[in-house]
């Protein structure tokens, strides 16, 4: 009779949007939604604005959120910006698929005093704010009489063309005027404050209750670290545990893959206590994994001259004064702002002061740095 050895999970979860097993440092945005649900219509807390660099936790967070919404029986809708945006969101709408058992919508709204089925309505850019809003409207209408409401987010919004956004913007401001049960929370990177809300005719979207994700004091990732292999019965010594908490540099994505990997590899030799060596393999690996999975996608596709302003930033411990890397590549200022621009554009760098930037790809100067003698990036 064969024997079925019983293996124990890894409790560390390093995918893309995976919920970790301890989600530190971001309670104070958690709390701050759950009081708006609580706290009825009007709340702060719902609308919400998540940003943080790639790897910060943004979609993990609308995961959470949206989990807490379901716990009050309300309706959740999870997007990610792209085109057909507004469309999806008034076909989601429309669906009978709701967290209410048996509940029927009437699939029309009536547009300039006419009965319009939905599925006819007009999805023109021109007419989607009023489209977007009666879809709205009609969900809440029902959700509403089983004291439910209705959560949608957003992921990636950097992605949102602007008509889609006016459309957002108007379809949840006529809501929260008729006082609806509504909450709306937006992720993405940091310059979509600036690229996308900078506008007059979203301006309302400027009140949202902004939560930026940065790096986790490695402090509170060794105090972390220390809590989850002893809840999965793993046992580290206190030195090889500072150890791997400074590898991650705070870096929340890192935090996942040095933990998922050290348990790994204690694990995979049958052990219940990490030794150094399974330390020093777990961050090796953390890193082959890190390098795959941001540093490389991120160097794809850019030139040449892209990656030459790259290396020359990638000289400095901090931020660089973008003269200094002009100097380093052997060209004029003008010459180096035009990929200067290139790199803010597709948010690879970001300026951190003025005449001066930083990489807004945590551990890409690592990347660079140790690929610096000769090699190709």
């Amino acid at each position: 009779m064969l024997r079925v050895m019983n293996r124990r999970m890894n409790p560390f979860k390093p995918t893309a949007g995976g919920e970790p097993p301890l989600l530190i440092g971001r309670e104070r945005v958690i709390r701050d939604f759950d009081k708006g649900l609580d706290n009825g219509v009007g709340a702060p807390g719902r609308i919400m604005l998540i940003t943080g660099a790639r790897g910060t936790g943004k979609t993990v967070m609308l995961t959470v959120l949206g989990d807490k919404a379901r716990a009050y029986k309300w309706d959740v809708i999870e997007e990610t910006a792209s085109d057909g945006l507004c469309e999806r969101l008034v076909n989601e709408l429309r669906s009978k698929d709701s967290l209410i058992d048996k509940l029927t919508i009437n699939p029309s709204i009536s547009i300039a005093g006419a009965s319009v089925s939905l599925g006819e309505a007009d999805l023109s850019a021109k007419r989607m704010p009023e489209t977007l809003r009666k879809a709205m409207s009609a969900r809440l209408d029902v959700l509403e009489k089983h004291d439910a409401g209705l959560m949608i987010s957003i992921d990636e919004t950097q992605a949102a063309s602007r008509a889609d956004l006016i459309a957002i913007a108007t379809a949840i401001q006529h809501q929260i005027r008729e006082r609806r049960n509504v909450a709306i929370v937006f992720a993405g990177l940091p310059q979509m404050v600036s690229d996308l809300f900078d506008d007059e005719v979203i301006a309302f979207l400027r009140r949202a209750r902004t939560n930026v994700l940065a790096d986790v004091p490695v402090d509170e990732v060794e105090e972390a670290f220390a809590q989850t292999f002893e809840d999965s019965g793993m046992s580290i010594d206190a030195k090889l545990l500072s150890r791997a908490a400074k590898a991650t540099a705070g870096y929340p994505y890192m935090i996942q893959l040095v933990g998922y990997y050290i348990w790994d590899t204690a694990d995979s030799r049958g052990s219940t206590v990490i030794s150094e060596e399974d330390v020093s393999e777990g961050i090796r690996e953390a890193h082959v994994d890190l390098d795959n999975a941001v540093c490389i996608p991120e160097l794809h596709g850019l030139s040449k001259n892209d990656k030459a302003y790259l290396k020359a930033m990638a000289i400095s411990d901090g931020p660089s004064e973008t003269s200094e890397v002009a100097e380093r590549m052997g060209r004029s200022a003008k010459y180096a702002a035009t990929y200067r621009k290139r790199l803010l554009d597709a948010y690879v760098i970001r300026q951190t002061d003025r005449g001066k930037v930083d990489f807004a790809v945590p551990f890409l100067r690592e990347y660079l740095r140790e690929r610096a003698e000769g090699q190709v990036v």
